[in-house]
């Protein structure tokens, strides 16, 4: 190998190592591993030499002159970072590679290496000499000149010839015998026999290196390395420190220090550095030799540090192998302290030497120091309130294990300690002291004892706060008796009144609670008292100095109240929150501090009383962090001191909804849960009447105003939209709470008041809850908290067709069309539009014109135009109008009832009444329309006849039939508790009077649901158009509604449109053997032709085994009914046999066989009324053994048949034989089509 010099794209030059060949060794003069001189052959590595050299008066050569300083610069520059750290002993009195001079190489800067001192140089010569003598890769004149300065550098130093001899020999021929050396090593299992290296020495090994050619001196150094890494190879990682006279003896170990470097430069493969440098650890010296190493090949600097990091201990002060590992690397940092920080990073990443990190943190001297922070402090830090939980174990059982050794002024764990009592010292107020000041002390700033802390300390005495606080609390740190006492005198200090000083208060007081140990004489408790005594009393001045919303009065308020609840679990919690780490604080250590709070600073009674008078915070959001009178608030409501004390908060929690936006603090839905339970539920049994006031009606409509109508109104309100989304949600959970309660109300005989009907008629809900849903992501659980309580409260408002019709209504085309108006599009007035409805049969397309710019508009928007829209609807039902008038109705009503659907239901009802009714002008309410959905229906009749119209109506009945029930059960729980106790009350003098039973009630509330639900389907049974989709949805919603309709039966002729048009009839099915075994006849009849289309649309295994059961009841009914009752029941269920066999042809021999028995009997009652019977029998037999010869002609269709006044007049036996004749045909013409 040989070192070449060149240049990179940006001019400054570099050194690589690349192979050479012997043509290029040859011309260099330099003879290396791969290169021998031939006999003969001129030398050119004289020639080299003659060509610089300076020459004696004698004319003899010498490599120095004392004239060869002349041309290098007279200045040294200093260390950039003086080594002021304790070395080792063996070490401390070597000259290490300087900062300057590093750089120098690692940039080949020949000025700077110019301006180095001859001890400087001297380090750098094996790097420097082969640079000179290789043949360089950078071919330019710049490198020429450079190389030459480098030459008359070089040419005043007397070791450049002991170094110029080392690298003549041949490295190629050494390395195949260290490599023979290596094998019998191996083969010998490592023990130091025979060396080929070195023979057998005369005398010891640094006279021998003394006395020795250049290539035995290599050999010498060679062998030595080579056992000692041979040895660390054997170690199984078990440190050692070998004894070598060669790396010890202090007049040769600049020779062995370039024996060495030109040894690992020429043998690479051999002596990889990283091995290297971890044997130069097991010896003397050893930091030194792998500095100068690493500095005569300063690209590797990087490469060596990782690798003695990758092998380093996990705990390096912990033997005297990670020591020296640490100390090493320091050296290599102290050399190029560039890389230092790159160099801790890797510490970091492999958790390797923690003191390394350290040390390398304690000597990093930044270029711009940072004022607020130390980098100390950031370092350690980082480490243990990271994210990395493995970094911080293994930090931490540094400082664990460090504690447990005797205090050492070299022990990095101590000098850390030491470094940031000085940086916490340096930043206390001065003449702090544990004096307890008096009365006149707290009346004076200037008190001694009680200076104030520096506004730019601040921020770096709250940094400190939280370090210490991880040290003690995650790495078990123990402080010493000086660092306790300076740590309580900095936390007791009093900064300025600046958001810093909030939060180094709230971080003081929270390390108080953390780590009450700290206060362990009385005069520190005092001190603390008086501290704290100070926070209360200056704490709304803070507040509105410092300009922050959250304080550290509430945090105060908050922990004596969880103090006086014993939730201690909590403030653990809360200091955790505040320090930004999780601490583990024994319960049992708080007690100290609870009797300090809660008989000495905060009794409950104060707390109550300061919590009720303390400002709701303004534009309240979760973008306000910090601990917040709301957080108090909500701990006093859930403790009930209140009730407890008799203090009123209804109005405070009123102002402080009223105070909210965007986006929601998530404290104030569990604020509005425990307020509306502390309403509902004493404080105590003893007591039933300590309670809180709830919010009154007058209070809940102010912040509703402006939206007129109700639903129908638009928000113009002084009040935010979270506001009065948060006041439905106390609206909508009280009443779902009240009803949840009523049975532990009716006991203690409380009935709070609910909300009037009233006065929910003029809250937007829908309006609301669509606004909410926009703004999802600022609401956070609210959105989702109001759905569950209106599909629990109010699920008419939550129909899937109403948020899928919305959804359209939102969608990009209204956006698009609304887009595309022009400025110049008329605006229509609500009168506009009512003269438009009056002259609809003449003035169609005007009113369409007016429609039509309608639908343009949003649903907001319309919301003026609903009440003249609806009141008009009456007049589309007159014949004539424009079917198209009537779509574009229907379409802005569907977009108003996105809207406001419980209002434009009650408009729309009163206005679709019939006209005997309008002319009594009798209106309807939302409450009579709850209580009987059916007055939907009880519209004027053209509307069935109406599908737009038609249309809405079914709207309405599906949403009234859901309100109804909502409505009936929460009618039902409410008062039956209050009945049910009253009941029990009066029956105490009583006996033997048994309780009304409680499923009485609720048995008669579903059948009265019941009743309405199959009141509604046999209303709407009449009318064929728009209402299989919606008895569908029924049916499904409750097949028990299903089942009770079939068993009440209804038109036969609309059997084929409801199989055909409601999906869900298959579940039919399950209740028709129930059916046929009904005593009456009709609904035997019913369930067969019911059954007999359901085959026909569903051809299942289950309708054959059910459509088998009918013809057996068949049979057996036909031995028991009398002849009339027979007539009456085979007439109409004889043609459904023909479905049956069309559905499923294996049942062709049951028919038949049936229809044979049927004829049987009846042509035995007519043998002497009609003699053509029993030809016909015959007849009958005849065909059903060979159906296959029935004439094509005699099918259904070409059958003669009777005259409707020939069978009319008949006998009805005769009548049956007919019927029976006629479906046997057609069973067989049907069967044989299907061949």
């Amino acid at each position: 190998m040989y070192a070449s010099y060149s240049g990179d794209d940006l001019g400054s030059p570099s050194l690589h190592l690349r192979p050479s060949t012997v043509e290029e060794n040859q011309a260099s003069g330099v003879y290396n591993t791969h290169s021998k001189r031939k006999s003969g052959e001129t030398e050119a590595l004289d020639e080299l030499s003659a060509a610089w050299r300076p020459k004696k008066e004698d004319g003899s050569a010498d490599w120095c002159s004392s004239t060869s300083l002349a041309p290098r610069l007279a200045w040294i520059r200093p260390l950039a970072a003086p080594v002021n750290f304790s070395r080792m002993a063996d070490s401390a009195s070597l000259q290490f590679v300087s900062p300057y001079a590093f750089e120098a190489m690692q940039k080949v800067d020949v000025a700077r290496l110019a301006a180095l001192s001859d001890p400087e140089l001297r380090l750098l010569l094996p790097c420097l000499v082969r640079m000179a003598l290789c043949a360089p890769a950078d071919q330019s004149n710049t490198w020429a000149q450079d190389k030459k300065l480098i030459l008359r550098l070089l040419s005043g130093v007397e070791a450049v010839n002991s170094i110029v001899a080392l690298l003549s020999v041949d490295f190629h021929a050494l390395e195949q015998d260290a490599r023979k050396e290596q094998q019998l090593r191996h083969k010998a299992g490592g023990s130091n026999g025979e060396s080929i290296l070195v023979s057998q020495l005369q005398h010891g090994l640094t006279l021998e290196f003394e006395h020795s050619d250049p290539l035995r001196r290599l050999r010498l150094a060679l062998s030595e390395l080579l056992a000692i890494m041979n040895k660390v190879a054997d170690s199984n990682g078990e440190f050692f420190l070998k004894s070598s006279e060669l790396f010890e003896s202090p007049v040769y170990l600049e020779e062995v220090a370039d024996v060495l470097c030109i040894l690992q430069a020429e043998l690479p493969s051999l002596l990889p550095i990283i091995e290297v440098a971890e044997a130069l650890l097991h010896v003397r010296n050893g930091e030194w030799f792998l500095c100068l190493l690493v500095a005569n090949v300063p690209d590797s600097f990087s490469e060596v540090c990782r690798g003695l990091i990758k092998n380093g201990e996990r705990q390096d002060e912990e033997s005297m192998g990670g020591r020296r590992r640490t100390e090493a690397l320091r050296q290599l940092c102290q050399m190029n302290p560039s890389q230092a920080l790159n160099i801790r990073a890797m510490v970091v990443e492999e958790c390797h030497l923690p003191g390394l990190g350290v040390a390398l943190t304690l000597d990093y001297k930044p270029d711009m120091a940072d004022e607020a922070v130390s980098p100390l402090v950031s370092y350690v830090s980082g480490l243990l309130l990271g994210t990395n939980a493995k970094v911080r174990t293994w930090f931490s059982m540094f400082i664990r294990n460090g504690q447990q050794r005797k205090r050492e002024s070299s022990s990095v764990l101590w000098q850390m300690r030491r470094q940031l009592l000085l940086e916490l010292v340096a930043i206390l107020p001065r003449s702090r002291s544990t004096h307890v000041p008096n009365d006149s002390d707290m009346d004076s700033e200037s008190s001694s004892g009680y200076s104030g802390l520096r506004e730019e300390h601040v921020v770096k005495a709250s940094a400190l706060l939280r370090l210490y606080c991880a040290l003690m609390g995650i790495a078990g740190l123990r402080p010493t008796d000086e660092e306790a006492e300076q740590l309580l005198q900095l936390m007791t200090s009093r900064p300025p009144a600046t958001p810093a000083g909030v939060r180094f208060v709230s971080l003081s007081f929270c390390k108080l609670l953390a780590f009450p140990t700290l206060v362990s004489t009385p005069e520190q408790e005092q001190l603390m008292v008086m501290w704290l005594s100070w926070m209360i009393k200056e704490e709304e001045y803070f507040e509105s100095a410092a300009g922050v919303s959250a304080s550290f009065g509430e945090m105060l308020l908050l922990v004596a109240m969880y103090f006086h609840s014993n939730q201690l679990s909590a403030i653990i919690e809360l200091v955790c929150s505040t320090l930004g780490m999780k601490i583990a604080i024994k319960p049992s250590s708080l007690s100290k501090m609870k009797t300090i709070f809660t008989q000495e600073i905060f009794t409950e009674q104060v707390v109550t009383a300061h919590a009720v008078r303390v400002a709701v915070t303004n534009n309240l959001s979760a973008n306000i962090t910090g601990f917040l009178p709301i957080h108090c608030i909500y701990q006093l409501l859930r403790s009930r001191a209140f009730t407890k004390h008799k203090v009123s908060i209804k109005d405070w929690i009123f102002r402080q909804l009223c105070e909210t936006t965007t986006p929601l603090h998530t404290q104030l839905l569990p604020l509005i849960d425990v307020y509306i339970n502390s309403i509902l539920t004493p404080a105590s049994k003893t007591n039933p009447e300590a309670t809180n006031q709830p919010i009154t009606e007058q209070e809940i409509l102010n912040v509703f105003q402006g939206l007129a109508g109700g639903d129908g109104g638009k928000v113009r309100s002084r009040y935010t939209i979270t506001t009065q989304l948060l006041i439905l949600y106390y609206i909508l959970s009280y009443e779902e709470a009240l009803l949840a309660n009523t049975k532990t109300l009716a006991l203690m005989q409380k009935k709070p008041k609910s909300y009037s009907p009233a006065l929910m008629d003029q809250i937007p809900i829908k309006h609301l809850i669509r606004q909410a849903q926009g703004l999802q992501q600022e609401l956070g659980g609210l959105h989702s908290a109001l759905l569950r309580l209106l599909a629990t409260n109010y699920p008419h408002l939550c129909m899937v067709e109403d948020w899928i019709s919305e959804e359209e209504v939102t969608g990009t085309l209204p956006l698009l069309r609304k887009m595309l108006l022009t400025s110049s599009t008329c605006k229509y007035s609500q009168t506009q539009l009512r003269e438009a409805f009056q002259n609809v049969l003449s003035g169609g397309p005007r009113l369409l014109r007016i429609l039509e710019h309608l639908t343009l508009l949003s649903a907001g928007d319309l919301i003026p135009y609903a009440e003249a829209l609806t009141a008009s609807m009456g007049l589309l039902l007159e014949d004539g109008v424009s079917r198209r008038i009537l779509q574009t109705v229907n379409k802005l009503w569907m977009v108003l009832n996105t809207v406001m659907p419980r209002k434009l239901w009650v408009m729309t009802v009163n206005a679709l009444q019939p006209s005997v009714k309008l002319l009594r002008q009798q209106k309807y309410t939302q409450n009579d329309l709850m209580v009987d959905p059916l007055i939907v229906l009880r519209c004027d009749s053209r509307i069935f006849r109406c599908p737009p119209l038609m249309d809405v109506t079914l709207h309405m009945l599906n949403g009234y039939l859901l309100a109804s029930k909502a409505y009936l059960n929460a009618h039902l729980k409410e008062t039956a508790e209050f009945e049910r106790q009253a009941q029990t009350v009066s029956n105490l003098g009583l006996s033997g009077q048994p309780d009304t039973p409680e499923v009485t009630r609720e048995e008669l509330k579903n059948a009265l649901l019941a009743a309405q639900d199959s009141a509604a389907v046999q209303i709407l049974l009449e009318v064929q158009c728009l209402i299989c989709c919606l008895l569908h949805q029924m049916f499904i919603a409750d097949p028990n509604i299903a089942k009770l309709v079939h068993f009440q039966g209804y038109p036969q002729a609309l059997l084929p449109l409801t199989v055909a048009g409601i999906p869900s009839m298959h579940i039919c099915l399950d209740f028709i053997p129930e059916l046929l075994a009904q005593p009456q006849l009709e609904k035997q009849i019913f369930a067969i032709q019911l059954l007999s289309h359901l085959c026909t649309q569903y051809a299942l295994p289950k309708s054959l085994s059910v459509a088998r059961l009918a013809i057996s009841v068949m049979g057996t009914l036909l031995t028991v009914l009398t002849r009339a009752k027979r007539f009456a029941f085979f007439m109409p269920t004889l043609p459904c046999l023909v479905s049956f066999c069309k559905a499923f042809p294996p049942l062709f021999d049951d028919a038949m066989s049936l229809l044979v028995q049927v004829g049987q009997v009846s042509a035995a009652d007519v043998t002497t009324k009609a003699r053509d019977i029993d030809p016909l029998i015959a007849r009958l037999q005849y065909l059903r053994q060979k159906p296959q010869e029935i004439p094509l002609s005699e099918s259904k269709y070409s059958l003669c048949k009777r005259s409707a006044e020939e069978l009319g007049g008949a006998d009805p036996d005769v009548q049956l034989c007919y019927q029976i004749e006629a479906t046997f045909m057609d069973i067989i013409s049907s069967s044989t089509q299907a061949l």
